[in-house]
């Protein structure tokens, strides 16, 4: 840190803490973290946060309040409540106030309780935890004390198994050297144990007595979230020394292995890391989330033009009409002319006429989500045996996007493949190893290998490696020196951790299955990693034990992509040995070992196009001046208070670079390990691929890997027209790359004769919908380091246009951010649903940036999972979840919001209608207690049913008719068009309903012949024919009958006559007369034989209409989803009749078994034009016929809209 001028020059070399920001910190605002140990007065002048957690939103107190105050942040919620409010004016209201207030009480309610629920149990975890107890150092004595009490500064003891309570600077340990292990699991997922350290000052306060007189103080950076680094200084006895993460044990791991450890509080409760990191994830919504909120604005629109045209119709019908009843029916006092009257009544109406957006909407859409997330959590065919993993859904309001999903990017290991290393091969001074021929010369394959490679001869070798050439095990035995020293490089250039439970049985615990397999190699070729210390290393080299003094670790990362080791042997040299991505480390090569260079390099190349990860080796020796020098600038840059990480980087990148000749590096080898596919991976990526859904592998492994596990994967094909690889360094060669595959995409198709002609240079819009319709099939393949130049500013979108013009993409060696960039590019410009899906935490950005993550839980961890919108164990499973799943919901949600809107502008329209008969005085047409139980009682549980339950086709159909998921990508079943159609269907069924009856009771009697026209008669008639028809209709939209939707459907109807008679019944009048006042209408009204003729008769009209249509649709023009039914029927016929021909007894000889083993053919059905055919391949090509030609001119106008730069909007709701 920066030691000020005025400060004593003994004190800055002394090390003494700066004490001139001794300030209390502001909130949000901390530069940094100050600790002094045994001093709690010290300490609390900074009101640090305590150690208490709360992960609750209320109290006792504040839940009502608070609550509320959400709740009504909603805007549906605030407008009912305004809805209320108006009811409460008497001069405008023509409803009960309860007619609103029931149904916004029962959302409010139903809402309250969830979150209450929720927050109960957020209560009683935040107990269980700030309740646990702690060791802590008070007063020179270890004293119990609850987690919530724990201080920055306490000094505490942990035991084994015990739970860290804060994050603690690691002091001591029962260990030597000040060890300790840890399990991360609560933190990033990872089982593995990782060992901790206590710097070496520390280590040997493992008294009490030396523990309280400690009064060391730290300053560090303040409270981040960041896992994985950690900053500071530990200031003691006039010295500094520098902290790092690994001497720090964060709050939520547990310490295994280790009986004890004392520890030094930094940071508690809410500034922890664990908390840190536990702020919400960015709120997701659906395009139908957009969509419905759009469309409500349109109806509020609709709404408020209904009740100025009903107003202005009042103000008229007041001053030419109403003027002549003003002896009977004054006007209220308040009003004191026509305008005012219509004024009024503007507001009467849009209280009546407000169920068009009904508050059970939210609600219902809720409920309908929350099922399709648990059967996705039910589903069996998504649960994997071996690791005992469900599917989960880890948020519900995202289910129907998975039915509209076309991009889908996944990570390579760990999702296609299984993640699980195993060496295959490897290149030691210019010679393969890993590959078995026979006599011939021939490599032989691996049915036809002999027995694998002997390693009886070591007694720690593990049982569980396999290797086949026995060649390397005779290098190894005849003291080959470079073979010696490439293993020698793998015994000792890692961070594993070794495990002895019984003698001669090891256990390596690893931080990645890569380094596990590398050491597992070398330990079977006699060179076995036995333990480690701090400052050491123990290798049993062939049988001998050897100890190096381990005098660096340089660590991995996602920048340097390499890690080294810095080592002393018994005979006092120092060697530097590193392990790298090839295009990290060959460039450090001295320019002497250029043959053994390129040997090496064609066998890295011929093990990435198998489909093999490679590791290039190599090691440099260093002089002991140099070394000194070198460490003593490391130690400066490790005890920088600011940019201490690229300091430290820098040192690193001086000794691993080619500066110090000749102390350069010395080539050894390469490593190349095996990566299997997971099962079901190639069939996924095809069936997804006929569904139309493109797949972009975005990964950090080299070229010839990713490619060729691209061809595994059935992603690359030989019979593409061409696969296209960029490659540039410049921004240039990246451009100069794409054009030439955009021209070579035009040519190809204009040479088919798609009838393109591309002629100079066409406009971004043009081009992109040339593009995506070209013919042939295309694949783009592009670096890194390519990849940073496509995604500049200016070459975003041709980047894009090329991509999205090809089959599939492929890029390779990207970064997690470059992860991230693609997904946002898309996004960004096409009007399309995205899905990012990946396995370790360098896929987090990716799934955080894409419209739906998925994470899978796998090798690495969780923190994928921790990220996503859903998680599985299997990269299979996500076929199911899309063309199952995601279509199901998106089927289901689109024709409940078709239904919804239908039945409500049908029940409400009734009220326009009827305005211009009643003067226009805001007179209802139904009973005030119809209108408040028309939605939550009579017509809630039908649709919910139909939106929870309803199918098309069957799941087996969904996975084998993959085109069926196209629909979902253009949101063809519920956008603005279909919106609108259900409108006017409602509006019809509105007018109907209003007009029909109103014609019958003009001129209907009763059967003893007085008049049958009455207000309560025909309010009776009306509700009647619309309960009927609205549940009908449902039957017609209902795809797949369940006993449920039975129940509910005609249950409904049930309850809704049960009521009628009840509200009419006496025993209501007598309990309450002033509320129930029309006894025995209902029954009167349904006992004349006109009443029910009537609703026989607007029943039909109604619905005859629709089903004339779906008839005719149906035969002329079946989408597929309709032919598989069909086909369906079909295939069941077939089967009923083949088994009642099997019950018929035969007679006499058989003369032909051509003639009886036949089954009724497809005459019939290949006469009728439709010619059907029942191959799985024929249907899923079903985009050739008419029937499904709209698809494809809709994708194609889709296509050109999304083109336009200025028409890309991520933000727009609607597709197509």
């Amino acid at each position: 840190m920066t030691v000020p001028k005025e400060m004593p020059e003994k004190w800055a070399r002394a090390g003494a803490p700066p004490s001139w920001s001794q300030k209390k910190p502001s909130w949000g605002t901390e530069e940094e973290r100050r600790a002094r140990a045994n001093d709690r007065e010290y300490n609390e002048k900074f009101q640090y946060a305590s150690n208490c957690i709360k992960t609750s939103k209320y109290n006792i107190l504040t839940f009502l309040p608070v609550n509320l105050f959400e709740q009504f942040q909603e805007v549906a919620n605030t407008y009912f409540l305004f809805l209320l409010i108006l009811q409460l004016i008497p001069q405008i209201s023509s409803l009960s106030w309860f007619t609103t207030i029931v149904p916004l009480v029962l959302v409010l309610t139903i809402t309250a309780v969830k979150d209450a629920t929720d927050d109960y149990f957020r209560h009683k975890s935040d107990n269980q935890v700030n309740n646990r107890q702690s060791q802590v150092l008070i007063n020179g004595i270890l004293q119990q004390e609850q987690w919530m009490n724990v201080c920055v500064g306490d000094i505490i003891k942990l035991e084994n198994n015990q739970f860290v309570a804060a994050d603690l600077l690691l002091l001591s340990s029962s260990e030597p050297h000040g060890l300790c292990y840890i399990e991360t699991a609560e933190l990033d997922g990872e089982t593995n144990m990782k060992v901790r350290q206590a710097i070496p000052v520390t280590s040997e306060l493992g008294d009490i007595s030396k523990l309280a007189k400690f009064d060391g103080e730290v300053i560090c950076e303040p409270p981040n979230n960041k896992l994985d680094k950690f900053s500071g200084t530990l200031y003691w006895k006039e010295n500094k020394f520098p902290l790092s993460n690994q001497n720090m044990l964060l709050r939520g791991c547990v310490l295994r292995n280790t009986e004890w450890c004392f520890g030094l509080v930094i940071f508690a409760g809410p500034d922890t890391k664990l908390m840190q990191n536990s702020g919400r994830t960015k709120f997701k919504r659906t395009s139908i989330d957009r969509l419905m909120n759009t469309l409500v604005l349109w109806i509020f629109g609709f709404l408020v033009c209904m009740g100025v045209i009903l107003a202005i119709g009042n103000a008229i019908w007041e001053h030419e009409v109403g003027t002549r009843f003003q002896v009977y029916l004054p006007w209220d006092e308040a009003v004191d002319s026509a305008f005012f009257s219509g004024f009024l009544s503007f507001w009467s109406y849009i209280i009546i006429l407000n169920t068009v957006v009904p508050i059970s909407l939210y609600v219902s859409v809720e409920v309908i989500r929350l099922g399709h997330s648990y059967f996705i959590n039910w589903d069996k065919k998504m649960f994997c045996m071996k690791k005992r993993t469900p599917a989960e859904a880890r948020t519900t309001t995202l289910n129907e996007e998975l039915g509209q999903v076309e991009y889908i990017f996944s990570d390579k290991t760990g999702t296609l493949t299984q993640n699980i290393m195993v060496f295959n091969k490897c290149s030691i001074n210019g010679r393969s190893y890993g590959d078995v021929f026979d006599v011939l010369g021939h490599k032989a394959e691996l049915g036809e290998r002999p027995e694998p490679v002997d390693f009886s001869f070591n007694p720690l070798a593990d049982k569980k490696f396999l290797f086949w050439d026995p060649s390397l095990l005779e290098a190894v035995k005849m003291g080959d020196p470079p073979t010696h020293e490439f293993f020698r490089l793998l015994s000792l250039c890692h961070t594993v951790m070794s495990e002895e439970k019984d003698e001669g049985e090891l256990y390596y615990k690893a931080q990645s299955p890569d380094e596990g397999a590398l050491v597992t190699a070398a330990r079977n070729f006699g060179f076995v990693f036995r333990s480690r210390t701090p400052k050491t290393i123990t290798v049993h080299e062939l049988g001998t034990a050897i100890t190096y003094q381990l005098l660096a670790i340089l660590d991995f990362n996602n920048i340097r992509k390499r890690m080294s080791v810095i080592v002393r042997n018994p005979e006092g040299k120092i060697r530097l040995y590193c392990k790298g991505a090839d295009t990290i480390l060959l460039d450090r090569l001295h320019h002497s070992t250029q043959e053994l260079l390129n040997s090496t390099t064609d066998h890295l190349n011929e093990y990435a196009g198998e489909g093999l990860r490679t590791l290039v080796l190599a090691y440099k020796d260093l002089d002991e001046e140099y070394y000194e020098e070198w460490a003593r600038r490391r130690l400066q840059a490790s005890l920088a208070q600011d940019s201490r990480e690229d300091r430290l980087a820098s040192i690193y990148e001086e000794v691993e670079s080619d500066m110090m000749k000749p102390l350069y590096f010395q080539l050894l080898g390469a490593t190349a390990i095996e990566d299997k596919l997971q099962q079901g991976v190639p069939e996924t990526i095809a069936l997804l691929t006929l569904a139309n859904i493109k797949i972009w592998v975005l990964t950090g492994d080299k070229q010839e890997t990713a490619v060729n596990i691209g061809y595994s994967c059935k992603m690359l094909t030989d019979d593409m027209t061409e696969v296209f690889i960029v490659t540039g360094h410049t921004v240039l060669e990246v451009r100069e790359e794409l054009r030439k595959a955009r021209e070579k995409m035009v040519d190809s198709s204009r040479t088919v004769g798609n009838g393109f002609t591309y002629q100079g240079k066409l406009s971004t819009s043009k081009l992109t919908s040339v593009l995506e319709a070209v013919a042939g099939e295309y694949a783009l393949i592009i670096n890194g380091h390519s990849l940073a130049h496509a995604l500049e500013a200016d070459m975003e979108l041709e980047f894009l246009e090329t991509a999205c013009a090809c089959k599939a993409v492929i890029c390779c060696r990207v970064t997690p951010l470059q992860k991230a960039q693609v997904v946002e590019l898309v996004k960004k410009y096409k009007k399309a649903v995205t899905l990012a899906i990946g396995d370790g935490a360098n896929d987090v950005s990716m799934i955080k940036t894409a419209h739906i993550g998925v994470g899978i839980s796998g090798q690495e961890g969780i923190q994928a999972v921790l990220a996503s919108d859903y998680s599985f164990s299997q990269f299979k499973f996500l076929q199911r979840l899309l063309l199952v799943h995601g279509r199901w919901s998106y089927l289901r949600m689109c024709k409940f919001l078709c239904y919804f809107f239908y039945k409500n502008f049908a029940f409400t329209m009734v009220h326009f209608w009827f305005g211009f008969f009643c003067g226009f005085s805001a007179q209802t047409v139904y009973d005030q207690y119809f209108i408040t139980l028309y939605n939550i009682v009579y017509t809630s549980l039908p649709v919910l049913a139909m939106g929870v339950f309803d199918q098309d086709v069957p799941e087996q159909r969904s996975m084998e008719y993959p085109k069926l998921y196209e629909p979902g990508q253009l949101n063809l079943l519920f956008n603005k068009r279909e919106f609108f159609i259900c409108i006017a269907q409602g509006i019809y069924t509105s007018v109907l309903m209003f007009f029909i009856p109103y014609g019958v009771f003009a001129e209907a009697t009763r059967h003893d012949g007085t008049q049958l026209a009455d207000y309560q008669s025909f309010a009776v008639t009306v509700a009647t024919s619309l309960v009927i028809v609205v549940s009908v209709q449902i039957g017609l939209d209902t795809g797949y009958w369940t006993a449920i939707n039975h129940f509910f459907i005609w249950g409904s109807l049930a309850v809704y006559f049960a009521i009628l008679f009840a509200m009419h019944s006496n025993g209501l009048f007598d309990m309450f007369p002033n509320q129930f006042r029309f006894v025995g209408n209902a029954q009167n009204t349904l006992a004349q034989p006109t009443v029910w003729l009537t609703i026989m008769l607007t029943t039909a009209v109604c619905i005859m209409p629709v089903v004339a249509f779906r008839f005719l649709r149906l035969s002329l023009k079946p989408d597929l989803s309709d032919t598989v039914r069909y086909t369906q029927l079909v295939r069941k016929k077939q089967k009923a009749q083949h088994r009642c021909m099997r019950r018929v007894g035969r007679t006499g000889s058989r003369r032909s078994g051509y003639a009886f083993s036949h089954q009724e053919g497809f005459g019939e059905l290949i006469m009728s034009g439709k010619n059907m055919r029942l191959s799985s391949l024929a249907l899923s090509s079903f985009t050739t016929r008419s029937s499904s030609s709209w698809i494809e001119s809709l994708r194609r106008k889709k296509s050109d809209s999304a083109s336009s730069p200025g028409g890309g909007g991520a933000d727009k709701p609607l597709k197509g």
